[in-house]
């Protein structure tokens, strides 16, 4: 396992510092909106903002990287966030964050992909599974560490704006100072809807809806705990809680899945959601107890079904179209994750902070109905055909790029495809 690590570990490192800043910064925008005043709508386009950004930044990233290289488009995509973060302190202003906030998401995902393909391009066939472990698990713990330093510090103050600048510079240190020669040029993403579709409809449907409860809640759950009267402390809990809840969730619902029809797996998951979504609406809880154990609940099913519906999708798919099936899923959910926000602030605002979970729970209840209305309707792929269960980091982090999915093991079948054909073209 050293011997895997090593020529990777400073790019992992930056990975960390750099998921710290967004964990961070993710958090603290809607607590200090929530100070601020600013309505739920708003507070729901910050996440719509980023998650557009960052969509869109998985289409052009791989352009600008083209043209001026690797080290330069990682410097510059990571001064523009600092710059950004910076600024989102100083100026306090809706309008501004707004603008700021979207930008923020396409440079996002302009570094995450950077980092991405240096780890692939390190990788060897033998520590491609290791490194990719690692990284999701990277991005986890990166994101929930920088969501409990919320309680730290003082919201009302640019302090943890200025303390998010800092972990943003140091991300770009492992990277600008490697003397590693440029991996090769960024893929470019691919986003073929109607092929999606007839491979798997519900996993394109499902993976659509899922997007959008996974977006209103990762935007506006820490919106709800403020509006419900949690401190600062709590709120960062209740968040990490969930995160750290999908994950574990995440195994034993994969290798259930593994063993029957992932369509109904999809749909027990998806009512467990939906029941302890419609718990927090219809009861309301008033103690923190309550409430963190009720989004626990909810996050452990929740998080877990997006991992099992791309699993569903590849085992309908030849093993050579891995990459280009999991990364068009993966640009649909985060087309998702840009409608999500959209409708949980009106709703919030129409009927109450907890109505959030009324707009998660009513996602979830139509994968769950078109989860079933689909395993009636098609045989599932027999267990010994199928492709195994991996964890997905989309679910239980800010969103991955298709470049993340060229470490996946699973992308190994596909590139000794293209290897051969090119052989045979020569």
């Amino acid at each position: 396992m050293r011997r895997n690590l090593l020529p990777v570990l400073a790019l992992l490192c930056g990975t960390l510092f750099l998921f710290l800043g967004n964990g961070l910064q993710g958090l603290l925008l809607p607590v200090r909106g929530s100070q601020e005043g600013y309505s739920n709508e708003v507070l729901g386009l910050l996440g719509t903002t980023w998650a557009a950004g960052f969509v869109i930044g998985c289409f052009v990233a791989p352009n600008v990287v083209r043209r001026i290289g690797h080290v330069r488009a990682f410097s510059g995509f990571l001064s523009l966030i600092c710059l950004n973060v910076l600024l989102t302190g100083l100026m306090v202003d809706q309008n501004t964050w707004l603008v700021l906030r979207a930008i923020t998401g396409f440079c996002t995902a302009g570094t995450s992909m950077i980092i991405e393909s240096w780890l692939n391009e390190r990788a060897t066939p033998e520590s491609r599974g290791t490194i990719f472990s690692f990284y999701i698990s990277i991005t986890l713990f990166g994101v929930v560490g920088g969501q409990l330093m919320v309680p730290f510090g003082d919201v009302a103050t640019p302090a943890l704006f200025m303390v998010c600048g800092i972990l943003y510079s140091i991300a770009a240190l492992p990277t600008t100072l490697s003397r590693a020669a440029s991996p090769q040029p960024l893929k470019r993403a691919r986003l073929d809807l109607p092929a999606l579709f007839r491979n798997s409809p519900i996993s394109f449907v499902g993976i659509l809806l899922i997007g959008i409860a996974n977006g209103a809640y990762g935007t506006l759950g820490a919106v709800f705990a403020t509006r419900a009267g949690l401190d600062h402390g709590a709120v960062a809990a209740m968040v990490s809680i969930t995160i750290f809840a999908g994950a574990i969730m995440q195994f034993p619902a994969g290798r259930l899945s593994d063993r029957m029809d992932r369509r109904h797996v999809l749909a027990a998951l998806s009512a467990a959601a939906a029941l302890a979504g419609l718990a927090v609406f219809i009861i309301r809880p008033l103690d923190v107890y309550g409430i963190v154990v009720l989004v626990a609940i909810y996050g452990a099913a929740a998080n877990a079904l997006y991992p099992i519906a791309v699993a569903h999708a590849n085992d309908f798919a030849s093993s050579e179209d891995f990459v280009k099936v999991s990364g068009g899923l993966l640009l649909l959910y985060g087309i998702g994750t840009i409608i999500g926000p959209t409708l949980g602030g009106p709703v919030m605002t129409w009927a109450g902070p907890h109505a959030l979970f009324a707009v998660t729970a009513m996602a979830h209840i139509l994968v769950t109905a078109y989860a079933i209305i689909r395993s009636r309707r098609r045989a599932p792929v027999p267990v010994e055909e199928r492709e195994a269960y991996q964890t997905a980091p989309a679910s239980t982090a800010p969103l991955a790029t298709p470049e993340s999915l060229s470490l996946d093991p699973r992308a190994n079948a596909e590139a000794a495809a293209e290897t051969s054909a090119r052989k045979e073209a020569s």
